[in-house]
């Protein structure tokens, strides 16, 4: 062995020791004499980024006890786990919920053992934590790496000092969210703790606000591993890529901005190259960059010339482009890649003056193509949210498509969504209204950490979704400004009319600051032009102003339950959340019902429990009382009379606000988005699909009130007195109005209305007649046709009740573009008959039906699960083949059901 330099014969180093060895220049060998120039450093090579899942191997068990045990999937929460291994019952079925409810009382553990290598030179490793639900303290082999409070950021943990090579310990605790929000509130006793729906002490937790319980949803306090974790490689990454689309008014064009921030990079080393591909794989638009270290990234822009447009779906192509950002090093060897789906489209929320009605309009405009969003509100499809699989969410979004509905709005106390559901709707074309996570109560906004809590959020999640081109709007609430005007007046001391941040959270409405300030400032940096609007409802003198804004309209079913025949008098500019419950089909009962159950009749104790709604039982009676003739048992009967007068309710409110987009500078109502698409468990609830997709009547009405052409008649008493003060000497005269609605964004020329009335009990024809000919249906509008005397009335009070009027909608051809059945309101009074010539022919899977008098509300329904109705509930006039396709009966057995 060689000895060492003089120098070093006699050094003792001390452990941990910093040391400063000045070496006499004759000990040092030739080579490395101070007098020969050195070689300079070399760098270390930068390697690429990689991402390691950490999906495999993970345990879980309560902290006060027992053993760990394999989750049942990853990611997954405490309930899926403790279903999994039969520890609990399932919360779905029976009132099971009532026995789970200790799970969200208890602190929950989850571990998991992955292997790793240790980092190379230059290189980190982080770990990426894509959701923990909710407060959460991470640790690795043994040391505290992160605390989280909030359900809906992503947590980043640099681990590089803490990794060793081999095996690693990972472990999760989780505290009982319901717990930790009682301290909240119980530390800031002066806050309003108030709010419709839930626990109060949700409102100091940044979670799921749905998991606390709501009027269609169970209690189930949920904790867990809810997104995927990662293990991150990597010397240099992109941290950032916000992309802006700018589209001008003549769409010949489009500019694509890119903001980059890098870490970790060194400058004179490394390149961004930018590429913009079509859907088929051809590069349309690239160029290279110059990587910049600054925190405010590299800023390039990318022109695009005749770009595919985006269109919602019914106006036009859904084409996507791929953005990829790729870093480079100085030999071109790829450091990082970042890859996004982006649609070129313009967008505005036009709020401008109306003609001849007071208040501003709010519609959306894509492209420059004024739009009427019907459409519904989205609540999360399960208290689960990871078993959501992708194939559920094509599902329920294709259910929209088919639907002809245009828009979903992403409700507030759910979540913000996985990013597949983003994905399936910029594919499919439906425009989404997003939602912050605030629902309904009096958040405690004064609390500086909830205000880093909610800033940090926001971020996150509008710079996580902002290049998907179907969000078209942020809205900072659900109902929050309603809650604190239901408030006695100057309790909490809200005035609209106050402009001055600082006071709102010295206030007793505290959250005003993050949904007029803080929420509006980050939307307008990271959101990439995105509209954003301070709540839903807000506009106007207040929030249920229906003249400027979106409002809710629940004066039908909840307020003060006005007849839904009214709902032309409870328009607004845009309705938001509208709604009528319904019970689900039997087969949905009867999957939460015991075998053999005693409980199986609508009001039953378990039947019950599964609607959360106060005072369902009286407001569906109610509407059912005043509108129908119906019987409780069997209960498939009364389950059709509830999503009858559903599919009445809804269809009407969809028909009246269409008829008030009247076109440019009359667009009086420019969106109905019912409450609510989707349940997210079995319940008798306002959802128009069940929670196992099965849909109600409604489904099928509000589809064919959506189409491209349809045509609607209203019923009016024209009442005349005499003289001023008479009650016998009176002139009645029953009238019906008809209109027509276009979508097209063509005219149809040379368009007709033909009118046609029959006695409702024999069936007898008494009105044939063209009542309008040779006219123009403009485009995108409702078009006024005729007004008339009732077709076939014999002027007899009450006779107006023996006439059923058929309006069809034809276009130059013949072809009927829409048809429309009236029969008099309210049903309950009209004789109707039963059918005895009632004809049900299949042919495939097409089913033909026809009666020799008129028939209302005939149901089709089939045992076989797998039949997909894309029509069902219509109305059957004399002389008339109804034809309805069910995907997949190939001439199956069909059974009917109509109201008598």
């Amino acid at each position: 062995m060689t000895d060492p330099p003089p120098a070093l014969r006699s050094l003792t180093i001390a452990p941990n020791a910093r040391l400063l060895i000045q070496l006499r220049v004759d000990s040092l060998p030739s080579h490395l004499h101070p007098l020969t120039p050195l070689p300079p450093p070399v760098p270390p090579m930068a390697s690429p980024r990689s991402v390691a899942a950490l999906s495999a191997g993970w345990l879980f068990k309560r902290a006060d006890k027992g053993d760990f045990l394999p989750v049942a999937q990853f990611p997954t929460n405490v309930h899926l786990d403790l279903l999994h291994h039969d520890l609990i019952a399932d919360p779905f079925f029976d009132k099971n919920e009532l026995k789970c409810q200790w799970v969200g009382e208890k602190d929950w553990v989850y571990r998991n053992v992955f292997p790793a290598t240790l980092p190379a030179p230059g290189e980190k490793k982080v770990l990426v934590f894509e959701g923990l639900d909710t407060y959460a303290t991470v640790s690795l082999n043994g040391t505290e790496i992160l605390s989280t409070d909030n359900m809906f950021i992503e947590y980043r943990a640099d681990v590089t000092e803490l990794l060793e090579g081999g095996d690693n310990v990972l472990e999760i605790v989780f505290k009982s969210a319901f717990f930790e929000g009682k301290k909240v509130q119980e530390q800031h006793p002066d806050h309003h703790w108030g709010c419709w729906n839930g626990d109060p002490s949700r409102l100091a937790v940044r979670k799921a606000q749905y998991h606390y319980g709501w009027d269609w949803g169970p209690t189930l306090l949920t904790c867990g591993p809810w997104r995927p974790i990662t293990l991150e490689t990597y010397s240099t990454r992109i941290s950032s890529l916000r992309i802006t689309t700018t589209v001008p008014p003549n769409l010949t064009s489009a500019t694509i901005s890119a903001r980059t921030v890098l870490e970790g990079v060194s400058t004179a080393s490394t390149t961004l190259h930018y590429t913009v591909t079509s859907a088929s794989g051809v590069v349309v638009s690239s160029i290279s960059a110059s990587a910049s270290a600054s925190s405010d990234g590299t800023v390039t822009d990318l022109a695009l010339a005749q770009p595919e447009l985006w269109y919602p779906h019914g106006y036009g192509a859904q084409p996507l482009y791929i953005f990829t950002a790729t870093l480079k090093d100085v030999k071109g060897r790829e450091i990082d890649s970042v890859s996004k789906t982006i649609g070129v489209r313009s967008v505005n929320v036009v709020q401008r003056e109306l003609k001849d009605q007071p208040g501003t309009s709010f519609f959306f405009e894509v492209n420059g193509v004024p739009l009427f969003c019907g459409g519904s509100n989205w609540i999360p499809a399960d208290n689960f949210i990871p078993r959501i699989s992708k194939a559920k969410y094509r599902e329920w979004l294709q259910l929209l498509k088919d639907g002809n509905q245009l828009m979903a709005r992403v409700w507030a106390g759910g979540i913000y969504e996985e990013e597949v559901f983003y994905d399936i709707c910029d594919e499919l074309g439906i425009l989404v209204w997003q939602d912050f996570a605030f629902g309904c109560g009096n958040y405690p906004a004064h609390i500086p950490s909830f205000r880093d809590s909610i800033t940090a959020e926001a971020t996150y999640n509008v710079h996580r979704l902002h290049t998907h081109p179907c969000i078209v709007l942020w809205a900072g609430n659900n109902e929050d400004y309603q809650y604190a005007e239901s408030i006695t007046p100057g309790q909490l001391g809200y005035d609209p009319k106050n402009m001055d941040p600082a006071s709102w959270l010295a206030s007793g409405f505290p959250a005003r600051y993050l949904y007029e300030k803080l929420l509006p400032a980050i939307v307008a940096e990271h959101g990439a032009g995105a509209t954003y609007h301070p709540g839903s409802p807000w506009g106007g003198v207040d929030s249920r102003d229906q003249t400027v804004g979106d409002i809710h309209q629940w004066n039908v079913w909840h307020g003060t339950q006005e007849k839904y025949q009214n709902f032309d008098k409870l328009g607004g500019r845009f309705v938001s959340e509208f709604g009528m419950e319904a019970f689900p089909s039997a087969k949905t009962i009867d999957a939460y019902l015991p075998p053999g159950s005693s409980e199986r009749y609508p009001q039953s104790s378990t039947v019950d429990f599964h609607n959360k709604a106060d005072g369902h039982e009286r407001r569906l009676a109610l509407y059912l009382v005043e509108n129908f003739r119906y019987a409780f048992s069997p209960l498939e009967q009364y389950v059709y009379a509830t999503q009858l007068m559903q599919s009445e309710c809804l269809s009407t409110a969809y028909r009246l606000w269409r008829r008030d987009w009247k076109g440019p500078g009359r667009e009086y109502t420019a969106g109905a988005l019912v409450w609510q698409i989707n349940d997210c468990w079995p319940v008798t609830s306002w959802a128009i699909v069940d929670y196992y997709l099965r849909p109600k009547h409604a489904y099928f009405t509000i589809k064919r009130e959506l189409a491209e052409f349809t045509v609607g008649v209203k019923r009016v008493r024209v009442e005349t007195k005499k003289n001023p003060w008479t009650r016998v000497d009176i002139a009645v005269d029953e009238t019906i109005e008809v209109w027509a609605g276009s979508f097209s964004l063509r005219a149809v020329e040379g368009a007709r209305l033909v009118v046609r009335a029959w006695d409702v009990c024999s069936g007898v024809k008494v009105f044939d007649k063209v009542a309008k000919d040779a006219f123009t249906l403009e485009e995108n509008r409702s078009v006024e046709l005729v007004s008339m005397r009732l077709p076939g009335w014999n002027g007899k009070h009450e006779g107006e009740r023996d006439v059923v009027v058929a309006v069809y909608l034809e276009d130059s051809t013949g072809k009927v573009l829409a048809r429309r059945v009236s029969f008099a309101e309210p049903l309950k009074y009209v004789q109707l008959q039963k059918p005895k010539e009632l004809k049900v022919e299949v042919a495939g899977d097409v089913v033909s039906i026809s009666a020799e008098v008129p028939v209302k509300g005939l149901a089709l329904e089939t045992d076989d699960e797998g039949v997909v109705f894309e029509d069902n509930l219509v109305d059957l006039v004399p002389g008339e083949v109804v034809k309805i396709v069910a995907r997949g009966l190939n001439g199956g057995k069909v059974d009917v059901r109509y109201l008598l």
